[in-house]
């Protein structure tokens, strides 16, 4: 298992370095991007809309399935919420953090945060227990969903605010550097999407530690990968927020639930 790679600090620019690094790669991780009371504050914060969402036994938010599972001690938790940043203040606040505005030059013109589009801010919260049913996540690439809904393959990176320090014990993002610039053609058939959870021997492990934030390009082929360890010590939690490129469509209330987001029957 490949954990070695360069780490970086984001300034108020992206340097040279740190741009040829994300478009060989397609990815790069920054260190302590949010303090550790802060990282508290975020989990203390989902905790809250966790159980309002149990009491109103909410189904979807805009159209997007909210996954639920069971904790160590049976009890119910949300396992994957979609737009947390509509649900609490602290959430909203973190969208509006000025560094974004640096990470949307990745990008380029255009480029915005999808805080009302795709699943808005995303937090995943992973442990593996004999009843969770959130515990990996099979290669796929985030760019698949365009494709589906029959446009064309537009510009979007994925932003990750990792909760949990991690070892490579621990599991989490594995991904394969440089897929990002791949054909059409690998873009759909390299892997079976989210079927398969085998690891590559070229894939690298993302090892963050609370705090620290990485990115991915939507092309490039990635996967989470289950803990080999059982218990508290497995449980990690990561917000994901889009940048993206494109025609605005924004999600509302009423949204359909897409055609992919059966595909999330899958993660188990």
């Amino acid at each position: 298992m490949n954990t070695s790679y360069t780490r970086f600090t984001l300034g108020e620019t992206i340097t040279d370095e740190q741009r040829y690094f994300f478009n060989k790669n397609g990815f790069i991780h920054f260190k302590n991007f949010i303090q550790p009371e802060t990282v508290n504050d975020i989990i203390q914060a989902s905790l809250k809309v966790q159980q309002h969402w149990i009491e109103q036994e909410k189904i979807k938010v805009n159209g997007i399935p909210i996954k639920y599972g069971k904790d160590l001690d049976g009890s119910a938790i949300v396992q994957r919420f979609a737009f947390l940043n509509q649900q609490h203040p602290l959430f909203a606040g973190l969208t509006h953090d000025p560094r974004f505005d640096t990470l949307l030059s990745l990008i380029g013109p255009g480029a915005r945060l999808g805080t009302e589009e795709k699943d808005g801010m995303v937090l995943n919260h992973y442990v593996n227990g004999p009843k969770s049913k959130f515990t990996q996540m099979g290669w796929h690439t985030d760019g698949l969903r365009d494709i589906f809904q029959g446009q064309k393959l537009n510009p979007m990176l994925n932003v990750g605010i990792h909760l949990s320090s991690l070892k490579p014990e621990n599991g989490g993002l594995r991904v394969l550097p440089g897929t990002h610039k791949q054909s059409l053609y690998q873009l759909l058939f390299r892997k079976k999407y989210f079927l398969d959870h085998k690891a590559d021997l070229k894939e690298v492990a993302i090892v963050p530690e609370a705090g620290d934030l990485t990115i991915h390009d939507g092309r490039l082929w990635h996967r989470v990968a289950q803990s080999a360890i059982s218990g508290e010590q497995s449980r990690r939690r990561v917000i994901y927020l889009p940048i993206i490129a494109g025609k605005y469509e924004p999600k509302h209330e009423n949204s359909p639930t897409a055609f992919y987001q059966r595909f999330a029957k899958l993660v188990k």
